[in-house]
């Protein structure tokens, strides 16, 4: 039975725009899976704790040796690896604050990159190179070719690098300038704004399409 792990990670509640765009691609998957099941995350407001001194190098630790810090570091990190290894597909939302991932981004890929479990160490080969990831992105600004910051995005091109031992390879839906309409000096970026999302939203609409027998 196909299994969807639909994960929101933006603290801005109903004014999120991830969260508007995981929401439309998780209604697809449903469309398109009628008979699948969806585990829902939401770490924006129920936080993946950060690695910490007293459990985080678990991983790097026989579990033998585990104190009981890093033993229930380690379950925890097990347990979100199998609920990656149960879903056929990942939804991520992906906000970008102060030009990064949220902290909490990073804390779930921090705890979903061990040894043994999402790859294996000997040869490298990642454990999760089946799942299909689609991340959900947004960003309050323009960061394109030829933008004052151009390239000063540095949350999209982290994560393939952050997830490239575990073997998946993300595809990014993404929407920009979302700040237009709130922010006066880019009342003139609100037509780009409206077509970047109307543009990612099309994209989606994409995604898991379904045949239509004549």
């Amino acid at each position: 039975m196909p299994h969807l792990l639909h994960i929101d990670t933006s603290i801005q509640a109903e004014r999120s725009v991830t969260r508007r765009l995981t929401a439309r691609a998780a209604g697809r998957w449903r469309a398109a899976h009628p008979a699948g099941t969806v585990t829902y995350r939401d770490i924006g407001s129920n936080l993946v704790p950060h690695l910490d001194a007293a459990g985080g190098l678990a991983a790097m630790v026989p579990p033998q040796d585990h104190t009981p810090a890093q033993a229930a570091s380690y379950a925890r990190n097990v347990a979100m690896i199998e609920e990656i290894k149960q879903a056929d597909t990942v939804l991520l939302g992906l906000p970008l604050y102060n030009f990064g991932p949220p902290s909490v981004v990073k804390a779930w890929v921090d705890r979903i990159v061990v040894p043994g479990v999402s790859f294996d160490p000997v040869t490298q080969q990642g454990l999760l190179a089946g799942t299909e990831l689609i991340v959900l992105a947004a960003r309050g600004g323009g960061y394109g070719s030829g933008a004052p910051r151009e390239g000063w995005d540095h949350a999209e091109p982290w994560l393939p690098h952050a997830l490239s031992l575990t073997g998946m390879v993300p595809r990014f839906i993404s929407a920009e300038l979302t700040m237009a309409a709130d922010n006066p000096a880019m009342a003139g970026l609100v037509p780009l704004a409206s077509q970047s999302l109307a543009d990612a939203e099309a994209e989606i609409d994409t995604l898991w399409a379904v045949s239509v027998r004549a």
